[in-house]
């Protein structure tokens, strides 16, 4: 049975609020009734921006607050364990910012509490709520391209001179690059494409090899192999990062590229933070006994922001509806082993299996300065 209305509050005001609250005052059928950050100011001059009646400092007065029937919870990872347990205790249902948690075994622990509560636990992955990244999928799932044999997936990071990256608050990096957090770039960003590592093919990983290296404290330079449950499919990841190198875009300065090879053709989708490239977003290759082909799909959304409205109104309306919301703690934790996959590769130079991991892993030298 789901909720006619979904009544909301969001926990953290932080830099990315913006992108995450749009799709929730945007539908039609949820109400953005309660914000919620230790910097009350900061959350009455938003609360006031977007027509939000009522403000908290704490969680626990939020929380206890009865009008509200679900949470999107915008902390700092380190704090996701502490706040969505809160909130499943008191009876709402949560969505969270990626990464889930800072160890597997918190993750499973939110897991097992919403599943015993009967409540609604999400994570919020923007990344499979962008329209090429979703068109993308559904081709693959038609079979457009045949049996899927590679996967490649790269993020350069460089410079840009956007509204967006210039209005960020310095106060939103700081436990990024301590101990708070159990990594840097790989652990923060990178989990997004990680989970299109797996979203995009339907299967999971079962080894990892991989190279890491370090860059201004917070980039970590990458190249990974990953190897799927199907031997005929394989995995490549690389992160470049170019510090004096600038590209457009309207958001953060880095951009990523995807590449789908099937053994009748193969897809890009050619953009994703940013806009780097002159090219139409997603294209497709085929190649049959008549001849080849490529088909350019430009009359789509390529808006990065889309992919967090999007999600947010997909989390209203599995509440609506009373269905499962993605993405799902139990893929979330396969995201989150990756993570810990590829740094433990790069620590060991060995090859490794994301799923027998447990706790967490630090990258060599991380936090240590």
């Amino acid at each position: 049975m789901g909720l006619d209305r979904v009544r909301l509050g969001v926990v953290g005001m932080g830099n990315i609020a913006r992108m995450n609250v749009r799709g929730y005052l945007d539908h039609d059928h949820c109400d953005v009734v309660a914000l919620c950050d230790t910097n009350v100011q900061r959350a009455e001059l938003l609360a006031k921006e977007w027509g939000v009646p009522n403000v908290y400092k704490q969680l626990d007065d939020l929380l206890a607050d009865p009008s509200i029937d679900a949470v999107e919870i915008l902390t700092p990872t380190y704090l996701h364990h502490q706040h969505v347990m809160a909130a499943l205790e008191a009876g709402k249902h949560v969505s969270v910012q990626k990464p889930v948690a800072n160890t597997v075994e918190e993750a499973r622990e939110m897991e097992q509490a919403a599943t015993a509560a009967g409540l609604t636990f999400r994570v919020s992955e923007c990344y499979a709520h962008y329209p090429p990244l979703e068109r993308a999928k559904a081709l693959i799932k038609e079979g457009a391209i045949g049996t899927p044999t590679a996967i490649r997936i790269k993020t350069v990071v460089g410079q840009t001179d956007s509204a967006f990256q210039a209005g960020l608050e310095a106060d939103g990096y700081v436990w990024r690059l301590n101990a708070q957090s159990p990594g840097g770039h790989l652990f923060d960003d990178m989990v997004h494409k990680y989970a299109m590592a797996l979203w995009l093919v339907d299967q999971d990983i079962v080894n990892v090899q991989a190279a890491v290296r370090r860059r201004d404290l917070f980039f970590e330079p990458c190249a990974a192999i990953f190897e799927y449950e199907d031997p005929g499919l394989l995995g490549m990841m690389d992160v470049s990062y170019a510090p004096k190198m600038w590209m457009r875009s309207s958001y953060y300065g880095a951009d990523e590229f995807f590449e789908v090879q099937g053994d009748e053709g193969f897809l890009w989708v050619t953009r994703c933070t940013g806009e780097m490239l002159n090219l139409a977003p997603l294209m497709l290759y085929r190649g049959d006994e008549a001849g080849p082909s490529m088909t350019e799909v430009s009359n789509i959304d390529t808006d990065w922001a889309t992919g967090f409205a999007r999600s947010s109104a997909h989390f209203i309306n599995a509440l609506r509806h009373g269905t499962p919301a993605n993405m799902s703690p139990a893929d979330a934790i396969k995201v989150l082993q990756l993570c810990f996959g590829v740094y433990l590769a790069g620590n060991t130079n060995t090859r490794i299996d994301p799923r027998t991991i447990t706790g967490s892993v630090v990258p060599t030298g991380w936090a240590e300065w």
